[in-house]
This record gives C-alpha cells, sequence and structure tokens, in this order.
C-alpha cells in the first residue's frame, strides 16, 4: 500500500455524522413506541384525525401480564374509547368547547368523565388487591388524626346524608384512599365511597363540599363489598370530581 488508509477521511465528520443519523432514529423509534396507546389520532367528536402523525404505528407487540391477568396486545388491542358521550361540539370546528346534552355528572363527560380500565382491582406485588377496606385487613389501626368511623357525612348543601362505616386503605403504601359510608334512607340506600381528598374531617362530622345532598344516591356502585376495580374507582372519582362544577349551580356566571 503506497498510501494511508483513512488519508482524506474526516474521522471527525464522519463521527459526527454517524452521531446524528443514530440520535434521529433513536428519537423516531422512540416517538413510535410512544404511540402504542391512544393512537391512531381522532379528533373531538371521535373520527379520524386529519393529520395522522408523521410517523406510522408501530407493529405489533404483545405483553405478558402479572398474576395469571392474560396478555395485551398494542396498539391493535388496546381498550377501546367510549363511544356515544353526551357531549356536543359549540362551534364547527376542533377545538370548539364541547357541551353536555345531558345530565354530565350520570354521564361521565367534562370533569365528571371517566376511562375505560380495566374492570379488575390494581393489585399489590403477591397478586393481592392493593385496596381493600380495614374491617377486614388485619393489623391496621389509626395511628394519628381522628377516626371518621361513626361520624355523620354532610354534604354540600348542608344535609346529613349517611354517616362513616368504614376506610378503605391502600395496603401496600399503608394509607387510606376511601371512606365507605352508608346513605341514609332519604338519600338512597346502600353504602358508597368516597375518596379521601374530597372529605374533610372534623371532630363531630366529614365534611363532602363536593356533592349536594341529591347527588349521593347515583355514586357509581362497587361489584364486590372487598375490593373495588380500577373501572370503578375512575368512575367515583370521576363522579365526586364532577360535582365540584355541575354540582346545583357552580357552572354559571358568577356576578
Amino acid at each position: 500500500m503506497t498510501g494511508t488508509f483513512f488519508g482524506e477521511v474526516d474521522l471527525a465528520s464522519v463521527t459526527l455524522w454517524l452521531f446524528y443519523i443514530f440520535f434521529a432514529a433513536l428519537i423516531i423509534y422512540i416517538q413510535r413506541e410512544n404511540m402504542r396507546e391512544g393512537y391512531p389520532l381522532e379528533d373531538d367528536e371521535g373520527n379520524p384525525s386529519s393529520n395522522p402523525g408523521m410517523w406510522p404505528l408501530p407493529s405489533d407487540k404483545t405483553f405478558k401480564l402479572p398474576h395469571g391477568r392474560g396478555e395485551v396486545t398494542v396498539p391493535s388491542g388496546q381498550t377501546p374509547e367510549r363511544a356515544d358521550i353526551a357531549l356536543k361540539r359549540s362551534g364547527p370546528g376542533n377545538g370548539y368547547p364541547l357541551e353536555p346534552t345531558g345530565d354530565p355528572m350520570l354521564d361521565g363527560v367534562g370533569p365528571a368523565s371517566w376511562a375505560p380500565r380495566r374492570d379488575a382491582p390494581e393489585l399489590d406485588g403477591h397478586g393481592h388487591p392493593k385496596i381493600v377496606p380495614m374491617s377486614g385487613a388485619e393489623g391496621f389501626r389509626v395511628a394519628a388524626g381522628r377516626d371518621p368511623r361513626g361520624l355523620p357525612v354532610i354534604a354540600g348543601d348542608g344535609e346529613i346524608v349517611g354517616k362513616i362505616t368504614d376506610m378503605w386503605i391502600d395496603e401496600p403504601e399503608q394509607m387510606v384512599r376511601y371512606l365507605e359510608m352508608e346513605l341514609d334512607s332519604k338519600w338512597g340506600s346502600g353504602t358508597r365511597l368516597m375518596p379521601l381528598t374530597f372529605a374533610r374531617i372534623w371532630s363531630d362530622r366529614v365534611n363532602v363540599h363536593a356533592l349536594h345532598g341529591k347527588h349521593f344516591a347515583t355514586i357509581p356502585t362497587i361489584a364486590s363489598p372487598r375490593q373495588v376495580t380500577l373501572l370503578e374507582e375512575d368512575k367515583i372519582s370521576g363522579y365526586y370530581g364532577g360535582g365540584k362544577l355541575y354540582a346545583g349551580n357552580r357552572a354559571d356566571p358568577k356576578i
């Protein structure tokens, strides 16, 4: 060989261009992996988007779920979105506000919306339901603060709607997630769950500002008295959240 190999090649420039190509490919790969849920895109009314994105959807990938819960394949096997939602667009184009066409709290729209999550409880690392009533969990007690069990529940309009009968705890996290209340016959029947974040516990009562008395009968119920599913949690939390806007005349303009 009479010449020097790579003698006319700028190795620094080649290295830099190889890095650019690798980095661009990495960004495209990450973006496509990010499109396994929520894609293909839709407009405000659930129709296919006119601008689906720069990159094609990734090929299907099957994931084995823990604790014998089967498999899930995405993106084609993802949970379908809710259909026939009671909303209408207030203007002709995308981006206009969507207005409820019925009772938004019962229809689960706006701040009361919920997602179609798996109708099964969240599990801990041992395959047991994470959130359970304290009355059925051994070794748990109220270590600090006021124990709300037995206290009356006061709605946002001042009505006494029932009393607290139990607390639902997240065993691995060792914290209370829900309060269970038994409704007075005037406001419904049976028990309902209340997210702890919507309760204000006092020495002689539990205040719930989010709902008025008439709303407690239609709080979403749970199928089992010993566990709550992901779907049930979303519906319950959405109902209370919707009450912050829709209960009473809170959605009306303030003069």
